[in-house]
């Protein structure tokens, strides 16, 4: 009767040792999007604009 009173103490005290989650939770990063922006587009248009006046000139 004592083995039986003692293996079920054990396993009551076994079992709440494993009653909380035992790997810690995955928690994945947010995404963040940024927009490209291409650090050409301001210079390309004032090259446009001389190319067409130095052609307008050359005539």
């Amino acid at each position: 009767m004592k083995k039986l009173v003692l293996a079920a103490a054990l396993t009551a005290a076994a079992s709440t040792a494993f009653a909380g989650a035992p790997a810690d939770p995955v928690i994945e990063a947010p995404v963040i999007v940024e927009e490209a922006n291409s650090s050409s587009a301001g210079i390309v248009v004032p090259l446009i604009l001389i190319a067409v006046l130095a052609a307008a000139l050359a005539d």
